[in-house]
């Protein structure tokens, strides 16, 4: 990945008071690590939301502490990536270039919400600023669309990934953000997700129950689920949900091609927890599909740690697909 300096002046990464207007952005040519059908540019985004916390919030998200001198993380809670049929997150490859605007909105003194968006450079209104109406109500076709919402978290217990507290660093400096108008805040929907282990809706009836559920066992793999500091990596949990809804996937004997060429809309994921190096993680995923559109499907995918039966994660994928081109 390249990128063009961010227009942040250096007074701005220690300014307790901040100026709302201001925003991140980014010019950036796709590469290899940041594409393909896996988390690779899920682990991008994540990237880029430290970043832009790091220079509108005054505090190094890399190398933040609390007041006790603990290594604190701003751990991310609720994921959403939203695309369209032109641009959405497998579309992209190698030599692309995009124009990524952020900005973060305040969530009080221990958490943060960041939103992206990511447009194909020269294209009309490729660098017009954020603005929460579109983000949220009118979304562009061509434009893709991630919303953040990250909460500062420490250990309790040395060596163990269970148990997560809250701890912001005391330099994180939140009060000169925007402020985000309540009827989009994050929270009602992540707390769907928490009791209800969905983002969807359940008395929607435009989407019917499709039989069969992709089961997976998934031992935590050490070589590629892990992060840096001993955690489950977050960009891992995408392709947990993916191994589960590709088991599903392949019960109704569609083809992995076929798997490969749909299209995510959407995806949400809440993150209720980590596990620890040793755990054993049981995926689950289930589908409907859409009452008018047989392509057109909502898939629910369930991440819990076998040994506790601890839920720590819930996903829903909004996708769609060629019905006749499965077996291909």
């Amino acid at each position: 990945m390249t990128t063009t300096p961010i227009p942040v002046t250096a007074s701005a990464l220690t300014a307790p008071a901040l100026d709302i207007r201001q925003e991140v952005k980014r010019t950036i040519t796709v590469r290899p690590g940041m594409c393909g059908p896996n988390s690779l540019f899920q682990g991008q985004l994540g990237d880029w939301t430290w970043e832009t916390v790091s220079a509108l919030c005054g505090t190094d998200v890399f190398a933040a502490r609390d007041t006790a001198g603990n290594p604190t993380y701003l751990a991310f809670y609720y994921f959403r990536v939203r695309g369209s049929r032109t641009l959405h997150q497998g579309a992209l490859t190698f030599g692309d270039r995009l124009t990524v605007t952020s900005g973060c909105y305040d969530q009080g003194s221990e958490s943060v919400l960041t939103l992206h968006r990511l447009d194909r450079t020269g294209t009309p209104g490729a660098d017009r600023p954020l603005d929460l109406a579109e983000f949220y109500d009118h979304p562009r076709e061509g434009s893709l669309y991630v919303e953040n919402f990250n909460r500062w978290v420490t250990r309790s217990t040395p060596g163990s990934n269970q148990d997560l507290v809250k701890a912001s660093p005391p330099d994180f400096r939140h009060e000169g953000l925007p402020a985000l108008p309540v009827r989009y805040s994050p929270r009602a929907v992540y707390r769907r997700a928490r009791s209800e282990h969905t983002f969807r809706d359940r008395a929607d009836r435009g989407y019917r129950p499709l039989p069969g559920i992709g089961l997976v066992e998934h031992p935590v793999d050490l070589t590629r689920d892990v992060n840096g500091v001993g955690l489950l990596y977050f960009a891992s949990y995408f392709a947990l949900a993916d191994k589960a809804a590709l088991a599903l996937w392949r019960q109704r004997d569609r083809s992995d091609a076929a798997f490969l060429r749909r299209t995510v809309l959407d995806q949400k994921i809440c993150y209720l927890g980590n596990a620890d190096l040793d755990s054993v993680l049981v995926l689950s995923a289930t589908s409907r599909v859409s009452a008018t559109d047989p392509g057109d499907e909502l898939t629910d995918v369930v991440i819990r740690d076998r040994g506790t039966q601890r839920v720590i994660a819930v996903s829903t994928l909004h996708t769609v697909h060629d019905p006749e081109g499965e077996a291909a």
